[in-house]
């Protein structure tokens, strides 16, 4: 089974500020604004959507395609593709650009200060569907370049290939008319419950509504679990007990991971949402989106433990 993952490739530079924000930024200068903060450093992790959801179907023992852009700056993530055995095939180098990148400060208190480029994501990755099977495929559509995540659900449903659409950070910049159309037909409409909110306020639709346009909701709640909801009812996903919670980032990338494994060897959906609570649990116990491992014995311990 090809599952093709389209969406973002992104280095992630993290500093920690050894103070706190608060005490230097002055109320009444807000609008003449100008600090520097001296950090402790910096770590260069890698990230990005498509990025961390094909490490963790790496990981879960599947070999996924992605579809995405990356800078003139590829080389480091190529290697690190490449050592974790994932393709590089599907990803367009844009050589004018650099790849998309957050750099991102963070205080003694957790307020984060944050700023992105978003690079060769601008550009369409330009997925070939003449060679998938359709028969033979299952594609994610996360967030990342825009003109894909509107143009790729409806190649999806001209040539039916099952997909799962997962707007996530992107939802502000779909219109109403793309967000629809994108739903429309998919086989999985998946999101946080805050984002599940934007999408009904956005669409005007409830939950029983939108379910009219797609098959499946799945609903990520955090440390709460999840929610599998369908025609025929709701189903609650329980959370798995991490060993420690490191850093949550990354986790519902984890998430869509397992639960993508599963879809893609013949599961149920809420097998399938069982195994993405496993694989996200292993991600928080790590610090970065792509640093976590596990083997097959370690995962199906869980999953088993999780199952009764």
């Amino acid at each position: 089974m090809n599952i093709v993952v389209s969406g973002s490739l992104a280095y992630d530079r993290i500093m920690v500020f050894p103070g706190h924000f608060a005490d230097h930024i002055l109320p009444e200068k807000i609008h003449v604004l100008n600090v520097c903060f001296q950090v402790n450093g910096i770590k260069e992790v890698f990230g990005g959507t498509a990025g961390n959801i094909a490490y963790a179907l790496r990981l879960m023992g599947e070999k996924p395609v992605i579809s995405a852009t990356i800078g003139r700056d590829y080389q480091k993530y190529f290697q690190w593709l490449a050592k974790n055995g994932i393709s590089s095939d599907g990803i367009r180098i844009v050589e004018d650009e650099f790849t998309a990148g957050a750099f991102i400060t963070t205080d003694q208190a957790d307020n984060q200060i944050t700023g992105f480029n978003p690079g060769a994501m601008k550009y369409s990755s330009c997925l070939d569907f003449d060679w998938l099977d359709p028969a033979e495929t299952l594609m994610i559509v996360a967030p990342g370049n825009l003109e894909d995540m509107v143009r790729y659900p409806m190649e999806c449903k001209a040539r039916r290939i099952p997909y799962v659409f997962d707007p996530g950070q992107s939802l502000p910049m779909l219109s109403q008319k793309d967000l629809m159309e994108a739903i429309d037909g998919c086989m999985i409409l998946i999101s946080n419950d805050y984002e599940l909110d934007l999408i009904m306020a956005k669409t005007g639709l409830t939950k029983s509504r939108l379910l009219e346009h797609t098959g499946t909701l799945i609903t990520t709640l955090g440390d709460q679990g999840s929610r599998v909801c369908t025609p025929r009812g709701e189903t609650p996903i329980a959370a798995v007990k991490p060993r420690q919670v490191v850093d949550p980032t990354g986790a519902g990338d984890s998430y869509r991971g397992g639960l993508l494994t599963g879809l893609a060897r013949g599961l149920d959906v809420t097998t399938s949402a069982r195994m993405g609570s496993v694989c996200a649990s292993f991600a928080v116990e790590c610090y970065g989106t792509q640093e976590y491992v596990f083997t097959r014995e370690e995962f199906e311990d869980r999953l088993n433990a999780h199952s009764h």
